[in-house]
């Protein structure tokens, strides 16, 4: 009996080949079947082509049709199989045609299996000796990944790679293994995607869903690489936003070349949102917040430390050096969850957000283009063969994907033609329990567990989410901020929050969202957007609503839409978050006017602001603080850059974890 054809669902078919090809293969007759003494199933089909699959996965069938791959006769072998009784151990006999392949839950339980049990042999004879030399030169390095345990609702075991998704659709068999990179481009995947489970495993026996880090050495005190990129931090410290010209450019260039040459990607990433903030600053625009070029410059010390610290985190983890830029995709399905429109001095950027299927990730596709249009012209832009507006509302199938280290996505230009999109109906609960957001207290405590950010990876949409609402509380404008803030709920009645701040790149954004909100374009089913914890509760900067039916970016959308606005009351936070906020602000001005141009009354607010976070309790934080104040008296400037460090620090993660 051939386990491994049983246990192959319409998903995993789906998966190795595409939707398309299953459906049409389970309208074709039922071929006859026959099976051989070692285990190939032949099926003959009555308008002549035979195809036949031995042991050994998809790759190995073979169809005298003539068809380049797995053709739909392969598919139809398989479905002819899956309706064959139980009992029955198959010579030749003949399937009826109009029988239905039995439902996944119909097949033998799932065995308690791991990827990891898979020996290092089979592994060589699956991708072959030179891709598990570049394997082990990977390991070597050290990688980190996030390992996805079979559960009764999703029965694959899953391994997320920085550059690749690995899904073992088959337990113990190599031959239905799915990665979502080009066939054979980087099949040492799969021997990285064993090596996670074994370490997950081993150290995390049981835990359904575990982030490990695999292989390398912490190498601590041997340096990080980011000499140069400190330097450029302290001299933001020392001179601030506020007296840095042009001159810096060619130093943040060289610092950029360097930091690409070594693989050094978080960091390499840190260092362009960093001169994005100063380009921001000088080009008086409202993107620029002194909070931001801040934490820019404190994570790239933060980042340094955790790979030289005695007890140093893996630097793969820290830095962002295990993996291949760029990965070509196979066929991929990608569904937008909506898009974000954002200004840089005198261009406008478009995000598109998709979730790819077959990996429950989201990736970003990223346009830019230069002049003054706002979010409801850029929508007309073309990209590839449809519009910026078709591509954030609608459903992405294309040969054509190459994914980068940290989730963005492009489309190769020599393949274009293999791409189409079509209509979506915001159907978001289909897709990866991962990414979708019914309980919100569930939301929460994920996000407490993760990494601490300076020193997480630095992936794109990692914290995009689907939210599912239950109603809408209410909606409130704050006129200072300019800011949108509605409360929503979930099922069991725990509240987070939407919040959206006006951009003059999207005039139509807060208008768009409240018509939404409230209840103007239909029912509300689920939200899309990137949410974070803040001030102990959960907050949904939001890209894409679904919502009667049809998928609507507030972004895209004229300006002048909605209705009367509830005009906010004066909104406080409570004591102890308020002081470690307006504390960050004060130490955020030494990266807007510099160590070296602080104003007179600067240290008198700073000794305040640490005996306000004595008074609360907040003692190691304040210590930090009255630490950086006594170096400013007495010590050097790289003794006083490292205290502001050692503050802002602090704060920063407080503020996280409040």
């Amino acid at each position: 009996m051939r386990t491994d054809l049983l246990g192959l669902t319409a998903d995993s078919l789906a998966a190795l080949t595409n939707r398309g090809l299953v459906k049409r293969a389970g309208k074709e007759a039922a071929p006859e079947l026959r099976t051989d003494a070692d285990g190939t199933v032949h099926g003959s089909f009555s308008d002549g082509p035979t195809a036949s699959l031995p042991p050994g996965g998809l790759d190995v069938a073979r169809c005298t049709c003539g068809a380049t791959g797995v053709c739909r006769h392969v598919i139809g072998v398989i479905l002819a199989y899956q309706r064959l009784p139980a009992e029955t151990d198959p010579g030749p006999l003949s399937a009826e045609s109009d029988s239905e392949p039995l439902p996944a839950e119909a097949g033998p339980e799932p065995l308690p299996w791991s990827p990891g049990q898979v020996t290092d042999d089979e592994l060589t004879a699956k991708i072959g000796a030179r891709l598990m030399a570049a394997a082990r030169r990977t390991e070597r390095t050290g990688f980190t990944a996030r390992v996805r345990r079979a559960t009764s609702t999703d029965p694959v075991p899953l391994v997320e790679l920085a550059t690749a998704t690995v899904r073992f659709l088959i337990p113990g068999d190599l031959g239905f293994v799915h990665t979502d990179t080009v066939a054979g481009s980087r099949d040492d995947v799969i021997a990285l995607a064993v090596w996670a489970f074994r370490v997950a495993d081993e150290l995390h026996p049981g835990v359904p869903e575990v982030r490990v880090d695999v292989g390398g050495e912490a190498e601590a005190g041997t340096g990080s690489g980011l000499g140069r990129a400190l330097g450029l931090a302290g001299t933001v410290l020392r001179e601030g936003a506020a007296h840095l010209g042009h001159g810096l450019e060619a130093t943040i260039a060289d610092v950029q070349r360097h930091l690409d040459a070594a693989g050094l990607r978080w960091p390499l990433l840190a260092v362009g949102d960093l001169a994005e903030q100063l380009a921001s600053y000088r080009d008086r625009s409202a993107h620029y917040r002194p909070e931001l070029l801040a934490g820019h410059v404190a994570e790239l010390h933060a980042r340094h430390r955790a790979v030289t610290r005695p007890d140093a985190t893996l630097r793969s983890s820290v830095l962002g050096t295990a993996e291949a830029a760029e990965t070509p995709l196979r066929r991929a399905r990608l569904e937008s969850l909506g898009c974000r429109i954002r200004s840089l001095g005198d261009q406008r950027i478009a995000e598109v957000y998709l979730a790819h299927s077959d990996s429950a990730m989201v990736l970003v596709l990223r346009r830019q283009w230069d002049g003054d249009d706002d979010g409801a012209a850029l929508a007309r832009r073309r990209i590839a063969t449809s519009t910026l507006a078709a591509l954030a509302t609608g459903n992405l199938v294309t040969e054509s994907a190459v994914r980068s280290a940290s989730r963005t996505v492009r489309l190769a230009t020599g393949r274009i033609s293999k791409t189409t999109v079509s209509p979506s109906r915001g159907d978001w609960g289909e897709l990866s329990p991962s990414l979708v957001v019914t309980d919100f207290a569930a939301l929460s405590r994920e996000l407490d567990a993760l990494t601490l950010r300076p020193i997480r990876p630095r992936v794109e949409a990692e914290l995009v989410r689907v939210v599912a609402v239950a109603g809408v509380e209410a909606v409130t404008y704050a006129p200072g901020d300019q800011r949108l803030d509605a409360v929503i709920v979930d099922r069991a009645g725990n509240t987070a929050t939407v919040r959206a701040a006006h951009t003059g790149a999207a005039p139509g954004r807060l208008d768009s969202l409240a018509a939404v909100l409230a209840g103007e374009e239909g029912d509300l089913r689920f939200v899309s957007g990137v949410v974070e914890r803040t001030a102990g509760g959960v907050v949904i900067e939001p890209v894409g609503l679904a919502v009667g039916g049809r998928v609507v970016v507030p972004d895209l959308q004229p300006a002048g839409r909605s209705g009367r606005l509830m005009v906010a009351e004066d909104h406080r936070h409570e004591p102890l978050t308020a002081a470690l906020i307006d504390t960050r602000g004060l130490l955020a001005e030494v990266a807007h006017h510099g160590l070296s141009h602080l104003p007179p009354t600067y240290d008198v607010r700073l000794a305040a602001a640490a005996q306000r976070l004595t008074v609360l309790g907040l003692h190691r934080v304040a210590q930090a603080v009255t630490a950086f104040a006594a170096a400013r008296t007495h010590d050097s400037d790289e003794v006083v850059e490292q205290a502001w460090i050692d503050a802002y620090l602090r704060l920063d993660i407080a503020l996280d974890l409040t």
